[in-house]
């Protein structure tokens, strides 16, 4: 008999946030894996309603303190599912807050993999070899302007951007993922190497992943998508998922 093999994955997640732990278990559990290989999803919360510079900073403040939660019961994963949250403190945070959360684990689970869902999308992004964007966010313009301007810090150009102008984070979360189906038609995709479908893992965007990938020529994700295609990568598992773009169709293994 082959033994079963359980996965533990954890996320931090804005106290508002209703997406990241609906989209990720949903990616995850269509992964082509192994016989007796399965999944369990555990997270931990912080304090955020509104989407302001503020209120995401203060958010951080409570990283270590989730992780620790999460550590007590022994996570293979742990993921800092906030992208600007990490984004606003200024180019290259999410490799602090990456150390930071190895920092916490170390005492008693030294092996878990810290990945921070910005870090995932700029990993996604180099994965694919985009050296060129476009991208939806949920939000006002000033902080979609410090999200494209992170990317840039890493190399990567951001063509065009469409800012939805939504402070209320449960406002965001309770949108349409099938509305980014025409939202992305307003985007310029000439030259682009990717097509971020949602620059944020609170607006949902899973069902318009596969819809959208038909009508363009570049890999499309998102936060989400790029977040779970670090977890399979820390895990080392090379399992395709369909109906999910191409980040997460198996080529990128």
């Amino acid at each position: 008999m082959s033994q079963r093999k359980t996965y533990r994955i954890g996320q931090i997640v804005p106290s508002s946030n209703t997406t990241m732990e609906t989209e990720v278990p949903a990616m995850l559990q269509r992964a082509i894996l192994g016989d007796g290989m399965s999944f369990t999803f555990h997270s931990s919360r912080a304090p955020m309603k509104t989407v302001s510079k503020g209120e995401l900073t203060a958010m951080n403040g409570h990283m270590a303190r989730c992780a620790q939660e999460l550590t007590d019961a022994r996570m293979d994963v742990i993921a800092s599912a906030c992208l600007v949250a990490i984004m606003c403190q200024g180019p290259g945070y999410h490799r602090e807050t990456e150390q930071a959360l190895r920092e916490v684990c170390r005492k008693d689970a030294p092996d878990t993999e810290i990945i921070t869902s910005a870090g995932a999308l700029i990993e996604g992004l180099n994965t694919i070899g985009a050296k060129k964007i476009a991208i939806v966010t949920p939000y006002v313009k000033n902080l979609t302007e410090l999200v494209t301007g992170y990317i840039e810090s890493e190399g990567i150009e951001v063509l065009d951007a469409i800012s939805l102008e939504i402070p209320n984070n449960l406002e965001v979360g309770a949108r349409d993922p099938m509305a980014l189906i025409q939202i992305a038609r307003r985007l310029s995709v000439a030259n682009i190497d990717a097509l971020v479908l949602s620059a944020c893992v609170q607006m949902p965007s899973l069902p318009a992943l596969a819809p959208v990938q038909r009508t363009v020529d570049v890999p499309v994700l998102s936060t989400a998508s790029a977040t779970v295609f670090q977890i399979l990568r820390g895990l080392n598992l090379d399992a395709p998922i369909p109906q999910a773009g191409d980040l997460l169709s198996g080529q990128y293994y």
